[in-house]
């Protein structure tokens, strides 16, 4: 499977999510799970650049962005389908090719991982760690945000509860 499929399915439900937060309060974008960590549309940012972090050396190209400074839900939305279209546009093919050992940073350390530890260990989880926060953030704000609409398989009848179940 090609990274771009993983990506683009969970782009799908970030914008959901995303929709789903501002149509709530607009104001959630600038909420924060703790002071020292990213407000959610930063998290979301930071979730959507990692999908072409990701995804772009391992398909030979170098790593572009969609993303700009302004923290608006619209310009969030817009670095979104930027990046899904750009992501859909990359034939599978491109990602058959062996690549070099990846070199990126993490915080301040600088790595060099292999395409399949860079892939697997690195950009994935640090995507859905930053996804996660979004989430996390929305249900913290009250935005009636569950499992299904995190990943899109899950569905529970209306009004179902962990605690009645």
């Amino acid at each position: 499977m090609a990274p771009t499929r993983l990506f683009l399915h969970y782009l799908a439900q970030l914008k959901k999510l995303l929709t789903m937060a501002e149509q709530f309060d607009p104001g959630v974008g600038s909420r924060r799970l703790h002071p020292t960590m990213f407000p959610l549309l930063q998290q979301a940012r930071t979730a959507i650049g990692f999908t072409l972090r990701s995804t772009c050396p391992l398909a030979g190209r170098e790593i572009v962005s969609f993303g700009t400074d302004h923290d608006s839900f619209a310009s969030v939305h817009a670095q979104l389908d930027a990046t899904a279209a750009y992501l859909a546009a990359i034939p599978d093919a491109d990602f058959v090719t062996p690549v070099p050992p990846v070199a990126t940073t993490a915080g301040f350390a600088g790595l060099a991982l292999e395409s399949d530890e860079y892939f697997l260990m690195y950009a994935v989880p640090n995507f859905f760690f930053h996804y996660s926060m979004v989430y996390a953030i929305a249900r913290q704000a009250g935005v009636a945000v569950g499992k299904a609409n995190f990943d899109g398989f899950h569905h529970y009848p209306s009004g179902f509860s962990f605690e009645s179940a």
